[in-house]
């Protein structure tokens, strides 16, 4: 019998085989060697690593260009062969950290899924020139660098200087006879850049348009005297900022102005950019160039990931009012039935909430039309609800006060035909408290479309093994139908299986251990269970109760070091938003936690607390496989879905979490006896609030909390600084809005039954593969499906299109 292919053999072979489109490799090997040979010509001839994942990506970039013309004419290990390692080339690829966590990865996630449903989209952002910065940990701290993923270039990437737009900022509102002008404003050139996105095995090439400022040639000379041309040049930075660097707070609203030109920068450039392919596709009118809107929101829509794209409301009404001449009345209702708003967060802190007077001077224009509907609105809900003063107040898009904001999100509802949140449970909160008052008005509007993940990335291509275990049991078929995946509920007490899904996870957890030993020279023990709570860190997502948990074991491990523990590596990992001192502060508890257990004779390898450094996509491919326990521990009420919580779902990992998010509909998918479910509900979290929640009430009546609470507070942990957590302790003890200590005895006890289970590989394993076969619903072809179907109005379509070298139909 062959030998069994190793990963890295596994994913070159996949690699090859859709690198020649199941055709001739001998083809993929001319053009790679034409790609290295310009490669070296221009000024050297010794071939670096990175010289090689150049020329390979080049090559897929050519083998992918034809399908993406097609597609768009549509719409409207070594190789013996190459001689190359391709994971080490992968290595190579810088991660495009272009968004904060969660938001802009369910984004890629979407476009992933909606290039394999056949649906003819586009995804539009920001090409940052930095991007989520890179996070050094130095003496337990988080430090900040700049990451600049662009330094060797961007294989990926199409500069489009033909489709390059202008947009406007500053200036004044001129009311004229033939209407409204904006004038006196100050040009930025949007440069777009295109990435192909490939669906699945269906010949289809999607686009990804990222917008990069430009300064026009003449930007500031006007203003400057001829002396002063110098100066005038080197100004042209201050336009480019704004594609510069991405605000790395999640879920928290810095009201910057230059985040403002940021977010009205991708709105302008897009809508001209959806406005022209509009316009110039045929759609079946036979006028030359279309200048009716009348069908625009059947053939557009445009789906806001967040209130960050709002000004699309504002900003389709400025350009069909007075550009296009299109009446107020009908601008709006095109405006409402082609824009739908998803809503991501109901932290009150991460609502985004401009200041009137940052408008006023950045889109004065932009403002006069918010007014206006903002006014609609009002009489409209005045009409409905005479004499209720209050609900005016509460459903304004205006907040009065000293400082006037706009509510971006109440604009967002009122300009958009669906609104919804993304897990069942988000979007009863988002209709029963956060948008309350909307609901009352149009209850129609609101629906759920609970996340989902691409399995392409967070199955086949991250964990290959696991992927070949499941083709093997019931085919590919759920590689685009995840709901497939119910058949292993077939093979739960079949040995083998059991014995293969456990065999793959030991390998991942022995591929990983030995990863973190050569970056980080970190030593774990591999047949220890791997808990894992990697994420932003936030205080709601509570990765303060998971160091309570790691000091509690410890405790226990040194009152009585001879008893037999089940061995435990935490792993924590995640970056803190550089102007969060919490966050940054709870970074530095959970290395000094881990300096003094990782360092005590007594505990050996039984226990082990490790940071991992720099989370991002590319570690998280890596550390989700080999994950054994995930943590999803956030608060009931403030998780909007998660979308980790489903990649180890479907990787092999058991869950410890509350009733937040998606994992409710998780537990409901495999059986709440499935999962590790503890603490508190949604209700009960209400209840303690109308109560009042007193953290000192814990403290006093459970002795193991008090005692790991006393340590963090007397310098336990860091002995060279011994008031050093205190911030952290007057939180937990005083202001705790995320009630850490109402759970922690539940959490425990919770953990004792993770425990338990661990002991009993065989029961383990079965829950694991219970968890994979239930884990179909989270697939983001799924999501997606809902939305073309119930929001978009359009249908997915499983037609593969005849690759480039085969006639168009």
């Amino acid at each position: 019998m062959a030998a069994p292919l190793s990963d890295g053999e596994r994913r070159k072979q996949i690699s090859v085989r859709g690198i020649a489109g199941l055709g001739d490799v001998a083809e993929v090997r001319k053009s790679f060697n034409r790609h290295l040979h310009f490669t070296l010509v221009k000024d050297r001839n010794v071939a670096t690593p990175r010289d090689y994942y150049f020329a390979l990506a080049h090559t897929v970039r050519d083998h992918l260009v034809g399908r993406w013309i097609r597609t768009q004419q549509h719409y409207y290990e070594k190789d013996p062969k190459l001689g190359l390692d391709l994971e080490e080339l992968e290595e190579i690829e810088e991660d495009a950290g272009l968004g904060n966590g969660g938001l802009g990865r369910l984004a890629a996630c979407f476009l992933d899924s909606m290039a394999t449903l056949g649906l003819a989209a586009y995804g539009y952002g920001i090409r940052y020139e930095f991007g989520i910065f890179n996070q050094k940990i130095v003496d337990g701290w988080q430090v900040e660098e700049a990451d600049d993923w662009l330094r060797y270039g961007n294989p990926w990437e199409k500069a489009r200087p033909e489709y390059m737009l202008p947009v406007h900022f500053y200036g004044r509102v001129d009311h004229t006879p033939e209407g409204v002008k904006w004038v006196d404003t100050q040009v930025v050139l949007a440069m777009p850049y295109d990435t192909p996105v490939p669906g699945y095995k269906n010949n289809t090439v999607n686009t990804m348009r990222l917008w990069s400022a430009k300064a026009p040639n003449d930007f500031n000379l006007q203003e400057f005297n001829v002396g002063d041309y110098i100066e005038a040049v080197l100004d042209r930075n201050l336009a480019e900022n704004i594609s510069r660097v991405l605000y790395p707070n999640d879920n928290f609203f810095e009201g910057k102005e230059l985040r403002l030109k940021q977010e009205y920068f991708v709105v302008a450039a897009t809508l001209q950019d959806i406005i022209r392919r509009f316009k110039s596709s045929k759609f079946g009118c036979r006028d030359p160039v279309r200048t009716c809107f009348e069908t625009f929101p059947d053939k557009v829509a445009i789906q806001l990931n967040d209130t960050h794209p709002a000004l699309s409301i504002p900003e389709l009404m400025r350009i069909l009012v007075d550009v296009e001449k299109v009446d107020w009345d009908k601008a709006w209702e095109i405006t409402k039935r082609t824009c739908a708003y998803t809503n991501h967060t109901v932290l009150p802190e991460a609502l985004e909430r401009w200041p009137v007077s940052m408008f006023e001077k950045l889109l004065p224009r932009h403002l006069e039309i918010i007014y206006a509907l903002n006014q609609m609105h009002l009489d409209r809900v005045a009409a409905l609800y005479p004499g209720d003063i209050d609900r005016l107040r509460r459903m304004s898009v205006i907040e009065e006060g000293d400082c006037k904001r706009i509510n971006m999100a109440h604009l967002c509802v009122i300009g958009s035909h669906a609104v919804n949140g993304v897990a069942r449970i988000h979007s009863d909160i988002v209709k029963n408290s956060v948008f309350k008052d909307f609901y009352e008005l149009e209850p129609e509007k609101f629906q759920n479309k609970t996340n989902g993940i691409t399995p392409r990335r967070w199955l086949l291509l991250c964990n290959p093994g696991l992927a070949d275990v499941i083709a093997e049991k019931i085919g590919e078929g759920f590689i685009t139908d995840l709901s497939q995946l119910k058949k292993l509920l077939d093979f739960i007490n079949n040995e083998s299986f059991i014995r293969d899904v456990a065999k793959v996870k030991q390998e991942n957890k022995l591929k990983f251990a030995a990863y973190l030993e050569e970056q980080y020279k970190v030593k774990i023990n591999p047949s220890s269970m791997f808990d894992v709570q990697v994420k932003r860190i936030h205080e709601y997502k509570r990765q303060l109760l998971n160091c309570l948990h790691a000091i509690t074991l410890y405790n226990r491990i040194r009152r009585d070091p001879s008893k037999s523990f089940v061995p435990r590596t935490i792993m924590i990992g995640g970056k803190a938003a550089p102007g969060y001192h919490m966050a940054k502060m709870i970074i530095k508890l959970i290395t000094s936690i881990g300096e003094v257990i990782n360092n005590d004779p007594y505990v050996g390898d039984r226990l082990k607390v490790i940071f991992l450094e720099n989370y991002r996509v590319s570690l998280a491919e890596k550390v989700i496989p080999a994950a054994d326990l995930s943590q999803q521990i956030s608060t009931a009420g403030t998780e909007a879905s998660g979308t980790g919580n489903m990649k180890f779902m479907v990787n092999g990992a058991l869950t410890i979490g509350t009733m937040d998010g998606a994992n409710v509909e998780m537990a409901e998918e495999a059986g709440e006896e499935n999962l590790f479910i503890f603490g508190m509900r949604v209700e009960d979290v209400e209840a303690l609030d109308r109560q009042g929640y007193n953290a000192r009430e814990y403290y006093e009546r459970l002795p193991e909390l008090r005692q790991a609470v006393d340590q963090i507070s007397s310098g336990f942990f860091s002995p060279r600084d011994p008031g050093c957590f205190r911030d952290v302790v007057n939180m937990l003890m005083h202001h705790d809005r995320f009630k850490v200590f109402a759970d922690y005895e539940a959490y425990i006890k919770c953990q004792g039954q993770v425990d338990q289970l661990f002991m009993d590989p065989r029961e383990w394993t079965k829950k694991v593969i219970r968890n994979i076969a239930c884990s179909g619903k989270f697939s983001s072809d799924r999501t997606i499906t809902e939305y073309a179907q119930e929001i978009w109005g359009v249908e997915p379509s499983a037609t593969k299109i005849p690759p480039p070298n085969l006639p168009r139909d």
